[in-house]
């Protein structure tokens, strides 16, 4: 059976992030998470407290190093991802929490840091659609004449009922706008969006992705809702005992929103990486390489690809 789909290499059936990046860069290139010390207004009380239903203690940054300055943080990191490819180029990727959401000056000191770093490639940014005013937009525009620059946006759904239950702190529309002044720059989105959420029927999912289509972004990622002890929604887990899809049902949903986005949309991620020790549920999460594999045999199954029915709704 052969592959029909045009930006791969590979078996893959879907655009990888690193098909994407050695092609553009003709090398390896690592992201190296940073912790750069920002909050999150829905933690200090401007949008609520707390932080959304589904992030953890350390707002989605276990795996940086938090204890040490920028500076120290990329050295060390970028020391283990040279053990495993010794001359990958680089990308710092502000991780923890809000990293737009603070003073212009806190911003532009975390960028100057990297801009003019020779193995740095580009900069990503994690961040909120409602964290970004114009003064800020202009300013990391400004930066992609030197570097590539990325903005990962938290939606994780399309559906009000559920972004009101997670405590989001912000609506589809608030992307919607953010995304239509970003358009007018050279600046590159990443959209994140996750899978089970509590009460979130297989429907709901697939239409976050429907919802996405006519907006301007380039990647997206893909998360599967997981259970950690440090995480809010452990205590509502206990509490509700929601239900949280199976590796088939995952499966299922995944290439379907795969078979729904544009074909060249990058995909950046299809799981996440859990920490074992705190992982309550579910249990199959923790094996990253069967849930891509089980994509990817799906999918050959199948015979479909990412963006075989983009144009069909």
């Amino acid at each position: 059976m052969n592959n029909p789909y045009e930006y791969t290499l590979d078996n893959k059936r879907y655009q990888t992030l690193n098909y994407y990046l050695k092609n553009k860069y003709n090398n390896k290139v690592s992201k190296i998470p940073l912790d750069a010390g920002f909050t999150c207004p829905n933690r200090d009380g401007s949008k609520g407290y707390g932080g959304c239903l589904f992030c953890s203690e350390a707002g989605a940054g276990e795996f940086t190093l938090s204890s040490l300055n920028l500076e120290k943080q990329y050295q060390e990191n970028l020391k283990m991802m040279h053990m495993k490819w010794p001359n990958s180029l680089s990308i710092p990727y502000f991780q923890n929490y809000t990293n737009t959401y603070g003073p212009l000056s806190k911003i532009k000191s975390m960028c100057e840091c990297f801009i003019d770093k020779e193995e740095v490639v580009a900069i990503s940014i994690a961040t909120r659609p409602d964290c970004l005013d114009d003064e800020k937009i202009d300013y990391l525009n400004s930066l992609t004449s030197k570097k590539d620059i990325w903005l990962e946006l938290g939606l994780q759904t399309s559906n009000k009922k559920t972004g009101e239950l997670i405590n989001r702190g912000h609506d589809f529309k608030c992307l919607t706008d953010c995304l239509k002044k970003l358009e007018k720059t050279s600046i590159k989105i990443c959209i994140h969006i996750i899978n089970s959420l509590p009460y979130e029927s297989k429907e709901d999912m697939i239409k976050t992705v429907k919802d996405l289509k006519g907006n301007h972004f380039h990647s997206i990622k893909i998360h599967m809702l997981h259970v950690s002890s440090n995480s809010n929604i452990f205590s509502y887990y206990k509490k509700t005992n929601f239900k949280l899809l199976t590796l088939e049902e995952y499966v299922e949903v995944v290439v379907k929103q795969l078979e729904l986005l544009k074909a060249d949309i990058i995909v950046e991620r299809l799981t996440g990486d859990p920490v074992r020790e705190l992982l309550i549920a579910p249990d199959w999460v923790l094996n990253k390489t069967n849930v891509l594999n089980s994509i990817d045999k799906y999918m050959k199954k199948h015979d479909t690809y990412q963006g075989r029915l983009y144009d069909e709704y």
